[in-house]
């Protein structure tokens, strides 16, 4: 199994099942639909054809949220430094002089002066007026400005409503559809998160949370606690904040989320040459090696398996690099030396990682219902693999996404006043093959959960013996 994950984001010269199995074959871990592209009938005949292809890979939909894009043109503008264009916020607009946006409200909350900036930093404006609904700008820049494509206003604090009512109908097609997880695009703070999570249920999609901008930034430890996952979406971020500061702010994520035990997802332009290129560059090389020495759970094929013309090659090429890299941190892992625990779970953390080093451990069974054994163990990257078990199929799935991992689901019913079913859930993997006599395991879970009781059970098991102990048999 994969120990950094590739999330492959699926288009139209992806979305076939023949595609998809060769994603899969070449690394690909899950699969990404961007909700701001295409209508929810093409996202329901990919996710359909992912669950033919990859039943196993996890999905995540994303949902573009409060990000601002272009609407669809029927014509794309092309202008020159110094022209003047025009976008509005009529959503109702059949002129072809005018840019329609997707926000209803940008109008209110820009002002002559203001700087606007277009797919991802590379096209820039300077707002000059705004009469009604329309915004009059001067272009910086050459260039042309298409369709859905992102725009940005550095410091702007959005108003409103958190969650709009299109966010909410793409919310519910996700859960519809069994999405395993939801991308929300520019993450204020730990209320987004709760209103998203309020929206879908405690049964929905698992939430990935976006880092794009200063105000997730300056809430990214609550952002952190109150989602499952986090998402670096470095194209956003470097307009926000600079292209200077970039690199540097993704090394502070990554070490956040490390600590707080959240996979992150490292995502934009990893392999951009690789549109229309077999080869990489050497700098996307270092890019992909130092995200992954960097602490990465996961990184992120964008237009590069969307639209791009080498989508296989790309998802193999990205898993050269990253297992290369690999090899390097777990290197200094070995070597290196953890902090000091400060709660039971990080003690069992610790115990986990030692016995690890020191024993010919095979493999590390984390016997989780949601995944928060699986997460920690995770995130301390041992060299063993880890099965992560679960009687919740959905979270079994999503476990995909934590380096290092497997989710598998059983079907055994968790006892919250006994731990007789970790056997049964070992037995369970041993008839599915996927323990061997030959095995030396290391199983952590919970026993007698409640409130911040949390993995708090280390066993070590020859599975040799566990079968004759407990009177496994070939049915």
């Amino acid at each position: 199994m994969s120990r950094v994950k590739i999330v492959v984001t699926i288009g139209p010269g992806t979305a076939a099942p023949e595609a998809l199995a060769q994603l899969a074959d070449a690394g690909a871990d899950a699969a990404r639909l961007n909700g701001s592209h295409a209508d929810l009938d093409w996202h329901a005949a990919a996710i359909a054809a992912i669950r033919a292809a990859a039943p196993g890979m996890p999905i995540l939909f994303d949902v573009p949220g409060r990000k601002i894009r272009t609407g669809r043109l029927r014509r794309e503008p092309s202008f020159r430094a110094g022209d003047r264009i025009v976008l509005t916020t009529a959503q109702a607009l059949e002129a072809e002089d005018k840019v329609p946006v997707t926000s209803a409200t940008l109008h209110q909350e820009l002002a002559a002066g203001d700087t606007l900036l277009a797919d991802d930093g590379q096209l820039r404006f300077t707002v000059e007026s705004v009469v009604g609904q329309d915004v009059h700008c001067r272009a910086e820049t050459a260039g042309r400005l298409g369709s859905a494509k992102g725009i940005n206003v550095p410091g702007l604090v959005r108003q409103g409503e958190l969650l709009t009512e299109r966010d909410q109908q793409m919310l519910d097609f996700a859960k519809a559809q069994g999405a395993d997880f939801v991308g929300i695009s520019f993450v204020e703070g730990a209320a987004h998160v709760r209103a998203v999570r309020e929206a879908i249920g405690r049964s929905g999609p698992r939430i990935i949370s976006k880092i794009e901008h200063r105000q997730a930034l300056d809430h990214l430890e609550e952002i952190l606690e109150a989602s499952d996952a986090i998402l670096v979406d470095r194209g956003d971020l470097s307009v926000e904040t600079g292209l200077r500061q970039v690199a540097l702010l993704q090394k502070r994520i990554l070490g956040s989320a490390r600590r707080a035990g959240r996979p992150a997802i490292v995502a934009t332009e990893m392999l951009h040459s690789m549109m229309e290129s077999p080869v990489p560059t050497k700098a996307e090389v270092s890019d992909i090696t130092n995200a992954v020495l960097d602490g990465a759970s996961a990184l992120m094929l964008s237009g590069e398996t969307a639209v791009g013309r080498f989508p296989v090659e790309a998802v193999a090429t990205m898993r050269e690099i990253a297992d290369a890299a690999l090899a390097e941190l777990q290197e200094a892992l070995d070597q290196g030396h953890e902090p000091a625990a400060s709660s039971v779970p990080q003690a069992m953390e610790d115990a986990i990682a030692l016995i690890c080093r020191r024993l010919p451990v095979t493999k590390i069974v984390a016997v989780t219902m949601g995944g928060y054994a699986a997460r920690m163990v995770a995130a301390r990257r041992p060299r063993q693999p880890i099965l992560a078990v679960s009687s919740d199929p959905a979270a079994a799935r999503s476990f995909q996404l934590l380096p290092g991992t497997r989710g598998i689901h059983v079907d055994v019913a968790f006892s919250r006043t006994s731990t007789d079913h970790i056997p049964r859930c070992l037995e369970a993997l041993w008839r599915r093959g996927l323990l061997t006599d030959e095995d030396l395991i290391l199983v952590t879970s919970v026993g007698y959960p409640k409130s911040g009781n949390r993995m708090n059970l280390i066993q070590t098991h020859h599975v040799a013996d566990l079968r004759e102990s407990l009177g496994w048999a070939a049915r």
